[in-house]
């Protein structure tokens, strides 16, 4: 394993009370005139990383898909690409009702794998299992998925759904990053 330089990020006293930081160019990845930390799209540097938000909406509807066919196109090989879905709601937590069931039978009926029996009339889907499948079936080299759950760990996660079913007016929102 190589070591990874260190990012050099530049704070200000000014903003003590806030986090902060501006990126220098060191720490990164790109060689020759871009050797550094390079985060400009508008270069004619490498760019190997693609990321997207898929929630059960994005995923039926091929967010994922899209997202592989533009990082082809930009040169990645699909089973070279190693993808990894995020903390998410886990299938216990994810409880829905018939409605949403029919859209992802309706899709194909092989996705009656990804929900499992609830109470009465609902169902538990299985968001992060639905997501590595589209992953996989696609021609993803790896996939996997990080085992967090956001709607049952609420110290480290905020969740939507759980801010729903506690009856709170608003809930904090988490950002992901990637580095090469």
């Amino acid at each position: 394993m190589t070591a990874t330089p260190h990012l050099e990020i530049i704070t200000s006293d000014l903003l003590s009370g806030v986090r902060h930081g501006f990126f220098t160019r060191r720490g990164g990845a790109s060689s020759g005139i871009f050797r550094g930390l390079n985060c400009g799209t508008g270069s004619s540097d490498q760019t190997e990383i693609g990321a997207a938000h898929a929630g059960w909406r994005g995923a039926l509807d091929g967010i994922l898909d899209a997202t592989l066919d533009a990082m082809e196109a930009l040169g990645a090989t699909r089973e070279n690409i190693h993808a990894v879905i995020g903390p998410s709601i886990s299938q216990r937590a994810y409880e829905v009702g018939p409605e949403f069931a029919e859209r992802f039978f309706d899709e194909d009926h092989d996705n009656t794998r990804f929900f499992a029996n609830g109470a009465g009339d609902r169902y538990l889907f299985d968001l992060p299992g639905y997501g590595l499948a589209r992953l996989r079936a696609a021609g993803v080299g790896q996939a996997e998925w990080t085992r967090h759950c956001t709607f049952s760990d609420a110290e480290r996660f905020y969740s939507y759904r759980r801010a729903t079913h506690r009856g709170e007016v608003d809930y904090g929102r988490l950002i992901s990053t990637i580095r090469l």
